[in-house]
């Protein structure tokens, strides 16, 4: 079995990040945590490489469309259907229109509780609940009420992985094997080394 320190997760800075130049404290959010930056690049996103991406998962489309449905009904609001999979279908649309806009930067960062640690920071999905003190919390003013009457996906600078397992099925999608460097730096010791050997010398 893997040592947790080893756990990775995908990050994508979207398009919206990037216009914003937010690349630079993104990634310092991540690395002060103490996680490690293990595969980087810069690319312009096909509509085939997003709608594989957010269909990786075979009950991505049914859930997001119930989760939708549920949002607009909490807020006493008519669902544009009541199919789930139609409202995942406009979702998917929206999301390639978005993230095909610009170019993005995609990401794998490692450490331990990569993927929780890296959501934590992240934020909530929707900028205007996010918490404070999070990235999408501190510099994004987006909410699904103005996504929805724009009919668009909603702006929140980030894609972070939700699960391990969706880690695991995503990171190959945008990076190969080779791409990804195993390397050792300073802090790890201080982080992981189970006796903090070699401090005082």
């Amino acid at each position: 079995m893997a040592h947790p320190k080893t756990e990775r997760t995908l990050v994508i800075v979207k398009p919206d990040g990037i216009q914003r130049a937010l690349i630079g404290e993104i990634m310092k959010r991540y690395e002060r945590m103490g996680l490690k930056l293990v595969a980087l690049k810069m690319l312009v996103p096909t509509e085939e490489l997003i709608e594989k991406h957010y269909l990786l998962d075979p009950n991505w489309k049914k859930t997001v469309g119930e989760k939708a449905i549920a949002s607009y009904v909490s807020k006493g609001e008519t669902p544009p259907s009541s199919d789930p999979f139609e409202v995942a279908e406009a979702v998917v649309k929206n999301l390639k229109t978005y993230m095909t806009s610009g170019p993005v930067i995609a990401m794998v960062w490692e450490g331990a509780h990569a993927v929780e640690s890296v959501r934590k920071v992240t934020g909530g999905t929707e900028p205007r609940s996010a918490g404070i003190g999070t990235i999408r919390g501190d510099f994004v003013l987006d909410s699904y009420q103005v996504a929805d009457t724009d009919r668009r996906a909603i702006r929140n600078l980030i894609h972070a992985s939700g699960t391990v397992p969706e880690a695991l099925m995503e990171i190959p999608l945008w990076f190969a094997p080779g791409e990804i460097i195993s390397y050792r730096v300073p802090h790890e010791a201080t982080l992981y080394d189970v006796d903090m050997k070699g401090i005082l010398g």
